[in-house]
């Protein structure tokens, strides 16, 4: 009776055993695939193409996916300016293309190109200045948002070239990419520093951006 018990003992000792080990391996896989998962996505936030703003070394980025035909995301470019000078050491801002709009991926090629000339932001600025002249979603008229470009210094003729070049069409494509893979979905879509906003909105944002900059300087 004694011997039989003892192996029922040891049998269910090793069942047991058995049990414990295989939960521990599943939970290593399925650690292992949710971080390799965040590592997918952190590769996807940010190209080495992505047009940045702010300290390269700052500990909080906000990636922004944005479409240059999005009105919010014109409303939401002053907003996220004012927080980079509130915390002029600790952020930077990373801009990604959402071309969901008729029209936008040809203004996303016109801003690519107006790298090559050093004028990318004062062309985005303008650009998303006369937005409401020529951003219809309908029937967008892109000849007005060239003259706003051309009006901020760009060689139009130029950047209207350069903007065919097969690199331009490369970036658009990446972006596209990767916002599919991150599942954004609308404009504008931010991360600060992978995080996507709990709801949107000017509030939620700037309290996301104060929460990571403290933790920062813990």
């Amino acid at each position: 009776m004694n011997s039989k018990k003892l192996t029922v003992a040891v049998l269910l000792g090793i069942v047991v055993a058995l049990f414990l080990v295989g939960m521990n391996f599943y939970q290593k896989r399925v650690q292992n695939s949710q971080m390799e998962k965040v590592s997918k996505a952190e590769n996807r936030m940010v190209r080495f193409h992505s047009p940045t703003l702010g300290p390269s070394d700052a500990p909080v980025t906000i990636v922004e996916f944005f479409d240059p035909a999005c009105e919010t995301c014109r409303d939401f470019y002053p907003i996220v300016k004012n927080l980079m000078k509130q915390y002029p050491n600790d952020v930077r801002l990373v801009l990604r293309y959402a071309p969901f709009h008729a029209g936008s991926d040809k203004v996303v090629k016109l801003l690519e190109a107006s790298k090559r000339q050093g004028k990318y932001w004062q062309t985005l600025e303008a650009i998303l200045a006369a937005q409401p002249s020529w951003a219809s979603h309908g029937s967008p008229n892109l000849d007005v948002a060239y003259q706003a470009a051309a009006q901020a210094g760009l060689d139009i003729k130029k950047a209207l070239d350069d903007a065919q070049e097969a690199g331009t069409e490369a970036v658009l494509k990446q972006d596209v990419e990767d916002l599919t893979a991150l599942e954004v979905k609308k404009t504008p879509t931010f991360f600060v520093n992978g995080r996507g906003l709990p709801s949107f909105g000017p509030d939620q944002l700037a309290s996301l951006v104060a929460e990571e900059v403290a933790k920062n300087k813990k």
